[in-house]
């Protein structure tokens, strides 16, 4: 496909001497980051083959964009592969510039904006260089979310918005495939909307529906007496000849297709519950496909947020959750969505993993009382509370689960074609959903969609009817569902599915605890700035009108980043110097440093509550937590503690307690034993380098980080939110260094 120069789409056709500047795989459509910006025509520069589907269709994935100005008059540079027809016998110029990464050069090109003013004032000017830098910004958010996240999808020859099932009934269908999609997962139906609003089948060449989601093929081999990858690379495995399998091992082709909705799209702490049209956040269709022979067989599941009025408000880690309308301004707005998930789907069986205490019980609690009031037949309600069951992360308690359900499953079929038409359809599905639809909802789904896989092949005789999946097959499926997780998780979070390390393998490893801990974190920082930026360009893409001031943000963004880095590099550099020096001096060789932190002992019986020098390391280990006292007018530890994590009774955090006036910190109070005898406590608070923050976030990450690794050990810990108690003297054993 040839790219031309031109300055509106439809003006192609009527160009008598168009400039070809090289070769692309599609247009993907137009876009205006702003109403003060130019528009730009976004092209897919390269794709990468993710695999073929039944039928020999090819699916693609976006790798790389170009993005091409629609208000410069002069031919750009946008590193395109030149074409023979156009390009004969011309090799591309060599730079004379060494070439930096696509995204850098593409941004460098873009902001040439000219000027035929002469004399322009310091306040345009000044106008004008931000306009410029906040282009620059949502175009490297733009190539980011094509280029980095590798989350959008396309085939030219078959329909990833829709199931087979769907495909089945609009089979004789004799429109064009853009024509057919499911308008849920045209994702990029309002940028292309200049050329299908044409008319003519000239243009449907260039009408490529796009997905947002996830896409993996793969081939397995039902191999009983085939090692896994993991037991072949052990020295003890001795190496086997490798032969031919397809007269001996069946083969199957299984594939899995997560479509993201358009509508209500974003990011997560912008977009949370149902808005007035009954659309909700996060609504994934996920469809696992098993091809044998002639047969294909197709599952599919859906996730969204709870479709109430609900959000988390603020930049901090892990806002507490809230309801934002009654439960009687609610009930349309359910209704319209569970109406319109009935019609296209019959049945569904909901599946709600949120916590039935603590934070999220609001969220289940007005969930639960929707479907009551709803009180559908086609609709069934399933509440299992994912972390109680799993408690210290035996996630294989998942089974509890489909066990329970496991009538429900086979009860609702699945979609089964062949060469001759539909064998049969499936039922309804389950919509599962936890708070944000990642990381147990992924879980949860892969383990639902295995059972069903197992029950599919066990039909068409690939696997004996007592056999589980071989082992290696088994690996590669929760590779692919570890990766669908993760792209979700991506999209939504801007960071990796937590709990990725359990689909992927089945067990639950401290390693994947913490990273679980990094990548809440990355959560947490993301979303401070970044999720603007992501959210309105998610929105230009589809035609939404952006709400936040884009420039506010942008200088609030820039101001945050000086000044936190001149605040932070001296003292980040003190506070790391005094970690590693004391977790080598404390920590005996068997145990593994986790994390460490400078805090304050608050304690009102101890020391003054205002004092704002470092006086507490908290450091710890896989088994245990220290905590170490530094007197920074001799510059060291002067005395420690050693407690078990076994003793760690519960975790407090509130605000600090204080017998006048309004507290002005939050604070976090350890819990212990000693000697078998409870009562003991530690009183902490984060060091603030802000004065309008509070410190709280930095104390729920580090709760959240000793807790996960006494989860780790088999054990729990709770973390409690209330107005911490003015208690009496510390009661603690000393240590002296």
């Amino acid at each position: 496909m040839t790219a031309s120069y031109f300055i509106l789409a439809t003006d192609l056709l009527l160009a008598w001497n168009p400039i070809c500047l090289g070769l692309v795989e599609g247009v993907i459509g137009k876009i205006q980051l702003h109403s003060d910006l130019p528009w730009w025509l976004i092209l897919i520069r390269q794709k990468a083959l993710v695999g073929k589907l039944p039928g020999d269709h090819e699916v693609c994935k976006v790798t790389k964009i170009a993005v091409l100005s629609l208000s410069e008059m002069e031919p750009q540079d946008l590193e395109l592969e030149l074409c023979k027809k156009h390009h004969f016998g011309i090799n591309k110029p060599e730079k004379i510039i060494p070439s930096p990464d696509d995204s850098k050069f593409l941004l460098k090109t873009f902001t040439h904006i000219k000027s035929n003013v002469s004399a322009p004032n310091k306040k345009k000017v000044k106008e004008s260089k931000e306009k410029e830098k906040l282009e620059r910004r949502l175009l490297e958010e733009l190539l980011k979310m094509f280029m980095d996240s590798e989350s959008f999808y396309y085939s030219l020859t078959y329909d990833l918005t829709n199931s087979v099932q769907r495909q089945s009934a609009a089979e004789k269908d004799p429109r064009p495939l853009w024509q057919k999609v499911d308008d849920r997962f045209f994702w990029n139906k309002y940028m292309i909307q200049d050329l299908t609003e044409i008319g003519t089948p000239d243009v449907d060449f260039w009408i490529i529906p796009i997905i947002q989601g996830f896409v993996q093929i793969e081939e397995l081999v039902v191999n009983y007496s085939e090692s896994s990858d993991d037991e072949k690379s052990s020295p003890e495995t001795p190496p086997q000849e490798s032969t031919c399998v397809d007269d001996i091992h069946p083969r199957f082709l299984v594939a899995l297709i997560s479509r993201r909705s358009r509508h209500r799209a974003g990011m997560r702490y912008k977009r949370r519950g149902v808005d007035k049209n009954g659309n909700v956040a996060n609504y994934v269709e996920t469809e696992q496909l098993i091809h044998v022979h002639n047969h294909t067989l197709s599952f599919i599941q859906t996730r969204g947020s709870v479709p109430v009025f609900w959000s988390q408000v603020g930049y901090r880690y892990n806002p507490r959750p809230r309801l934002d309308k009654s439960e009687k301004e609610t009930v349309a707005y359910f209704c319209a969505h569970f109406e319109e998930q009935l019609k296209i789907y019959k049945k569904q069986v909901i599946i709600n993993l949120v916590d039935q205490a603590g934070r999220e019980k609001i969220i289940g609690d007005a969930y639960l009382k929707q479907v009551l009031l709803f009180n559908n037949s086609h609709l069934t309600y399933v509440s299992f509370d994912f972390h109680e069951h799993c408690r210290g992360m035996k996630f294989e308690n998942v089974q509890t689960l489909t066990d329970a359900i496991y009538d429900i499953i086979l009860d609702m079929k699945w979609c089964w074609v062949d060469q001759a038409g539909v064998i049969c359809k499936q039922e309804g599905i389950f919509r599962v959903n936890c708070m944000d639809c990642l990381d147990r909802t992924n879980v949860v789904q892969a383990a639902i969609a295995r059972v069903v896989m197992e029950q599919q092949l066990k039909k068409l005789g690939v696997m004996p009817p007592e056999q589980p999946l071989p082992v290696k097959c088994n690996r590669i499926y929760q590779i692919m569902w570890a990766n669908n997780g993760d792209s979700i998780s991506r999209q939504y979070a801007g960071t990796a599915a937590l709990k990725g390390d359990f689909t992927r393998t089945g067990e639950r490893k401290l390693a994947g605890v913490m990273k679980d801990g990094v990548n809440s974190a990355n959560r947490y920082y993301l979303n401070r700035f970044k999720d603007a930026y992501r959210q309105a360009v998610i929105d230009l893409m589809q035609g939404i009108p952006v709400t936040e001031d884009l420039y506010s943000i942008f200088n609030k963004e820039k101001e945050h980043e000086a000044l936190h880095k001149e605040n932070q590099r001296s003292h980040q550099e003190l506070i790391s110097q005094l970690l590693q020096s004391y977790m080598k001096l404390l920590l005996p060789d068997d145990e593994k440093f986790h994390g460490g932190w400078a805090l304050i002992d608050c304690d009102p019986s101890l020391i003054d509550a205002t004092h704002r020098d470092v006086d507490v390391l908290l450091l710890l280990s896989n088994s245990a937590y220290y905590v170490a006292y530094y007197d920074d007018e001799v510059d060291k530890v002067n005395q420690y503690q050693r407690l078990s994590l076994e003793d760690l009774e519960k975790i407090e955090i509130g605000p600090e307690p204080t017998l006048f006036g309004k507290p002005k910190f939050s604070c976090m109070r350890l819990h212990y034993r000693h000697k078998e005898t409870s009562g003991y406590f530690h009183t902490l608070r984060a060091v603030m380098r802000n004065p309008e923050e509070d410190g709280k976030d930095t104390l729920q990450c580090i709760a959240e980080m000793l807790q996960i690794t006494k989860q780790a050990m088999g054990l729990d810990v709770p973390i409690i939110e209330k107005k911490l108690e003015s208690l009496g003297a510390l009661r603690r054993v000393s240590h002296k260094t």
